[in-house]
């Protein structure tokens, strides 16, 4: 028997990948980004070194001194993390009626929805009733002072970067602070916010590409390498036709469901700006 979407209203993972997840790593800010993606449906454990030996000259015929190095882990996707869901209910006649195709419209409002709400997640989520803890709440990483208007707090924060021996690819910063810094010149008038033409309509800030976003509010920015960014991301997420439950109504829905976690594998690798420390 040919298989079809009435009789598997559950989507294949295949039309799933298609439909949210490869559009969802367009769309997100924080995964276009480049974090290092971990596709589990379980908990994850990533270890990591935090201390190293001390190699030593060691000369012909003599002992190789022994070091002891320790270990810690980053823990994602814990079993009560809970997901991303949404549910969009439209009309049958909406379905038959529909000039433009509404498979489309519905999987850009899916796809935008899920990205809203992930990249609020990512960036300043709390942790709170076992939801995901963002990079600016993450637990050891650095702070620095933001002043939109002088160039030598984000120099600040890259020579933070540069202490420990970071390389920052990536500023995220609010679409309040983004324009405030535009209007930053240096000595010779030019603007320190450099367009850079070879990618689209994309900015760079002393050598490090921006990212604005609005999940920022004004006042944060984030200076991070993005290879110290884990997220952890079910394997499993699930796109659903519902062509029963509002059968009365005459009605269809679809429903999503999606997991992530977000975890720093070197917290010290994101600096987090703040205006209110200035007065700190």
């Amino acid at each position: 028997m040919v298989e079809t979407t009435t009789a598997n209203p559950e989507l294949l993972r295949e039309q799933v990948s298609s439909l949210l997840i490869q559009p969802l790593e367009a769309a997100s800010v924080v995964l276009a980004a480049g974090p290092r993606i971990f596709d589990t449906a379980e908990p994850l454990r990533i270890p990591k070194l935090i201390s190293s030996s001390d190699p030593a000259w060691v000369g012909e015929g003599e002992l190789i001194p022994e070091h002891d190095v320790d270990f810690d882990e980053v823990r994602l996707m814990p079993t009560n993390r809970k997901s991303v869901k949404t549910l969009i209910r439209f009309t049958n006649e909406l379905l038959r009626q529909s000039v433009i195709g509404l498979d489309s419209v519905l999987k850009d409002r899916l796809v935008s929805d899920v990205a809203r709400k992930l990249d609020t997640a990512f960036l300043v989520g709390d942790g709170a009733d076992n939801t995901v803890t963002g990079i600016v709440n993450q637990p050891g990483v650095q702070k620095a002072v933001l002043d939109a208007a002088e160039p030598d707090s984000l120099l600040d924060a890259l020579a933070l970067a540069s202490a420990a021996e970071v390389t920052p690819n990536r500023w995220f910063i609010s679409g309040a602070d983004f324009y405030s810094v535009r209007k930053l010149k240096d000595s010779s008038g030019k603007y320190i916010l450099e367009s850079d033409i070879t990618q689209g309509t994309t900015y760079r800030l002393f050598g490090v590409p921006v990212t604005v976003t609005n999940k920022l509010p004004a006042g944060k920015a984030v200076l991070a390498n993005m290879a110290e960014v884990a997220v952890a991301r079910d394997t499993a997420p699930t796109v659903k036709i519902l062509d029963q439950r509002y059968a009365e109504y005459d009605e269809q829905a679809i429903r999503v469901t999606a997991r992530f976690d977000l975890g720093l594998l070197r917290p010290e690798g994101v600096v987090v700006l703040d205006a209110a420390s200035a007065g700190a």
